[in-house]
């Protein structure tokens, strides 16, 4: 029997290496000790803010400092908690910082409230005043905000309350990434294994149905038993971004989360109404799969499997890495060589182990490397993760090169951007290197089921997580049962009369960590859009368009989201984009079922 490895048992080149934060506990101690005097000097600028210009930048100063040290020391104990999430000293550590940050937040929330109230004239002098050009586009941001900034004692409880208030969310994590067990599985070839996170897709992609169906009946019957405790976290999760949108006065949960960015609520609303409009190209995908696995129906577990298993590879990290690599060649030698250090220096965490959070994600700060974590399980899927992964780490170490500290922080809206845009080039680098038509057709799949998961999939994701705020905005309670049934309802109108899906289905939602936070996924949807359009410009070979791609990945939060992606040269406040990215899983899809020999 496969068993789980114990994270002593995982060779330390395998192992990220986050000594570059701290070498030890002790020094992480160190540093956490620093916070209260760092917070004492800026409270110092409590309540003379109007002074002068002068006086104002020393605060912002300062507030980087200690915003900055923050989160170094955050950074350090989510990264080990993350490694083993059942390690209490682990935990312990991630739960004092956790805490420590919230108190500081609760004692720094004057700030922004006392900026606010300065009378409009002296406000203005500072927006054009020379010792403050640095700071022009934050203060402009807290001016654009005003109307949705509290006074100082509303914002310093909401700012005690935020480790509160993220309870049912670090309830859920625990819950699905270290007290929840699944049970001992057989594969195709009767080996038995644990089900995991980490394995879940690598079961669905069996070319065995039973083991497929296996798999997807024992993860959600699982999740079935925690059905109410389930909804009760997912419910608690929205009622305080229902909460924190009331207070601040914005007319939705759904308003206030695009408003950090700067977004208009019509690119959330136009790619949904987008990305229906092409749902028959989806549904002839599913008849070609359907086709193909020689069903007449698809069920869930039928969405994984490659309808090529004759190329379905079992792909060493050497070989992941050198794919990777090769693939972002068209670049740039200065982004090759900041990718060796990524391989040589450990910025990556590999292998699954007991209790490491599931799932892959890159992560990091201003003083650290942008580490990545891996489950990796030897899949195309998985090496197509570590170029994306490799993506977000490679966006934040160009804007962490290009930008001071204060704007250096990307905004989430164009995150996913340059991950994508990385998977994208590792499809065209393989498709061009392998002239094996099967391997091509298994490719085609690939990008098929990319598109179908990162668009179609995510903008289901988003049309629900808009529903439910909705729903908790108008006092319905989310319920087990009213979340399942309307999930369910849902599902059936993006998939279609190809696909019959078990009943189980309606627990998926039970599962996904995204709709915890706060309208994240319709950023996956966008971002692919973008990214598209950007990989295009770079397989073509053009220095100009490469040159403003890698602008974008400098320009950090030096301008608003849609400013920095139409510089480099992509508009997502209008459908084309996305219109762009559906055509070419039409086009994909058309290609596939020619290169299968499966007419429609």
């Amino acid at each position: 029997m496969h068993k789980i490895q114990e994270r002593k048992d995982i060779p330390n080149d395998m192992k990220w290496d986050l000594s570059v934060l701290y070498r030890s506990n002790d020094e992480w101690m160190a540093d956490f000790g620093k916070l209260d005097g760092l917070l004492n000097e800026f409270l110092a600028f409590k309540g003379k803010l109007g002074e002068s210009a002068t006086l104002l930048f020393d605060a912002l100063k300062k507030d980087d400092e200690l915003d900055r040290l923050s989160e170094k020391i955050y950074t350090y104990a989510h990264l080990k908690s993350d490694e083993d999430t059942g390690n209490s000293r682990n935990l312990a550590r991630i739960e004092r910082v956790e805490s420590k940050l919230s108190e500081i937040e609760g004692e720094i929330s004057w700030f922004e409230p006392e900026l606010v109230a300065l009378p409009e004239e002296v406000f203005d002098k500072y927006l054009a005043a020379p010792e403050l050009a640095f700071y022009k586009r934050t203060l402009e941001d807290v001016k654009r905000t005003k109307s949705h900034t509290l006074s100082a004692p509303e914002e310093r409880v909401l700012g005690v309350l935020s480790d509160t208030l993220s309870t049912p969310y670090k309830t859920f994590s625990l819950f699905s990434n270290a007290d929840l067990k699944f049970p001992v599985l057989k594969d195709s070839a009767g080996e038995k294994k644990e089900l995991t996170h980490g394995n879940y897709i690598k079961f669905l992609e069996e070319p065995d149905r039973k083991v497929r169906k296996s798999a997807f009946s024992a993860m959600y019957d699982t999740y079935e038993k925690y059905r109410n405790t389930l909804a009760a976290t997912l419910s608690g999760t929205v009622k305080s971004h229902a909460v924190n949108a009331k207070l601040r006065k914005f007319p939705s949960a759904l308003a206030a989360s695009l408003d950090g960015d700067n977004i208009p609520l019509d690119v959330y609303d136009n790619l949904i109404k987008t990305v229906r409009s092409k749902l028959p190209a989806l549904f002839d995908y599913f008849e070609l799969r359907a086709r193909s696995l020689g069903l007449k129906k698809l069920d869930m577990f039928d969405m994984y499997n490659p309808l090529v298993p004759e190329s379905n590879l079992e792909i060493s990290w050497a070989d992941a890495c050198k794919w990777v690599f090769e693939a972002c060649k068209p670049m740039g030698d200065e982004y090759c060589s900041v990718l060796r250090t990524a391989f040589k220096s450990r910025w990556i965490d590999v292998m699954e182990n007991k209790g490491k959070k599931s799932g892959a994600y890159s992560s990091g700060c201003y003083d650290s490397f942008p580490y990545v974590l891996m489950n990796y399980n030897g899949t195309l899927n998985s090496v197509f993760t570590l170029a994306h992964e490799l993506g977000h780490s490679m966006h934040s170490w160009y804007s962490n090169h290009h930008q001071d500290f204060h704007y250096a922080d990307y905004s989430i809206f164009v995150a996913e951007v340059a991950s994508t845009t990385n998977e994208m080039l590792l499809y065209e680098y393989l498709l061009k290197k392998n002239k094996d038509k099967s391997f091509r057709n298994y490719l085609m799949n690939h990008l098929a089921d990319e598109i179908r998961g990162t668009v179609y999939r995510q903008t289901m994701f988003a049309e629900f997580e808009k529903l439910i705020h909705e729903k908790t905005e108008a006092s319905e309670p989310l319920t087990a049962d009213v979340l399942c049934e309307n999930y369910l309802k849902l599902h059936s109108e993006y998939h279609g009369g190809f696909v019959k899906a078990d009943k189980r289905v309606a627990m998926e939602w039970a599962r996904i960590p995204h709709f915890y936070y706060d309208f994240y996924v319709y950023k996956y949807a966008t971002g692919f859009s973008a990214a598209a359009a950007f990989s295009k410009s770079i397989i073509g070979g053009s220095a100009e368009k490469l040159h403003a791609y890698l602008g974008f990945l400098k320009a950090g939060d030096s301008m608003d989201s849609l400013d920095v992606l139409r510089h480099a040269g992509v508009d997502l406040s209008k459908p084309a984009p996305v219109k762009a990215a559906l055509d070419k899983f039409a086009e994909t899809v058309e290609q596939l079922s020619e290169g299968l020999s499966i007419a429609r």
